[in-house]
């Protein structure tokens, strides 16, 4: 118990958790921003990949920072737009276009590591983004700017969804087209647009971990994070707010594991320490789905006309 109340009272502790956050934040937002209009996005693994790539290979070639963010976001709202036009434009199933996209982008973007740097055994690296250490708050002092992003996005985005006609528009398509569609709002414009903007969000959570918490490309570096933003939507109950709130607390557990694991309690294997923050997400995913209520169109392919 000790061991856990000094984590827990060390500043790092709370650093890392904030850190590990980010990446999931943005692409929680980007998942939701897609469901909300009524379409799951599946894809989001393959196109933090290649978020992660492109913006990483963007500096990489001697352009700017936020440049490279751009090019992820950019990156992005390609792959979501062709997910739109599989999915929204000919009405094709959600699933295996989100799966596609998946393999696709991680396919291309590893490729293009091998064709760019055929002959290097260890990744080039770049000068990733430097802290914030002028905000004068203990614990943002240490991340970057894409996280102050991530979490001005949060409000931005919550505000935008429900005080505005664009946003009342996105979830007016996701709970009932048919109706939208009387209302002369164009269905397919709408859901088109939130999912160009929701992979644009995937690509850039997908850069910070080249720009911002690492500074070269890996293979495998995304790790399962989209499949986790995919969950966290869920827990959200399709809510921005309780979104940051889920991505805290996946973040809470996996750094605690790491901590516990460098603490070197003998005691459990490491195996399990891995296994908590996925068991106990697991488990408020299981409480909060429970009450959750989802996008009545989520999922149903729409067609002008229809009813």
């Amino acid at each position: 118990m000790s061991a856990w109340l000094d984590i827990l009272a060390g500043t790092p502790f709370w650093v890392a958790t904030l850190r590990v956050a980010t990446p999931l934040i943005l692409g929680t937002l980007g998942v939701l921003l897609c469901e909300r209009a009524g379409v799951l996005n599946l894809g989001i693994e393959g196109i933090m990949v290649a978020g992660a790539f492109s913006g990483w290979l963007t500096v990489y070639a001697g352009h700017g920072l936020w440049t490279g963010v751009l090019v992820a976001a950019l990156t992005g709202a390609v792959f979501g737009l062709l997910h739109a036009w599989l999915t929204v434009g000919l009405a094709l199933s959600q699933h295996v276009s989100g799966l596609g996209i998946t393999m696709l982008a991680t396919a291309l973007s590893y490729y293009g590591y091998r064709v760019a740097f055929p002959k290097v055994s260890t990744p080039p690296t770049i000068e990733p983004f430097a802290p914030m250490d002028w905000l004068g708050i203990p614990v943002l002092d240490e991340q970057t700017p894409l996280t102050l992003l991530a979490l001005l996005l949060v409000p931005l985005i919550a505000w935008g969804l429900q005080r505005t006609p664009l946003g009342l528009a996105v979830r007016m398509v996701g709970e009932n087209p048919q109706a939208a569609e009387g209302q002369g709002i164009r269905v397919m414009a709408v859901r088109t647009g939130a999912i160009v903007a929701g992979s644009a969000l995937m690509g850039v959570a997908g850069s910070f971990l080249t720009l911002s918490a690492f500074n070269a490309f890996y293979f495998n570096m995304v790790n399962g994070r989209g499949w986790i933003c995919i969950a966290l939507v869920v827990f959200a109950s399709w809510r921005p707010g309780k979104a940051l709130l889920g991505a805290l607390l996946f973040a809470f557990f996996d750094a605690l594991q790491l901590r516990l694991q460098q603490a070197g309690d003998a005691v459990l294997p490491y195996q399990l320490y891995l296994m908590l923050p996925y068991l106990l997400s697991i488990l408020a995913l299981v409480v909060m789905a429970r009450r959750a209520t989802y996008p009545q169109a989520l999922m149903k392919p729409y067609r002008k006309g229809e009813r």
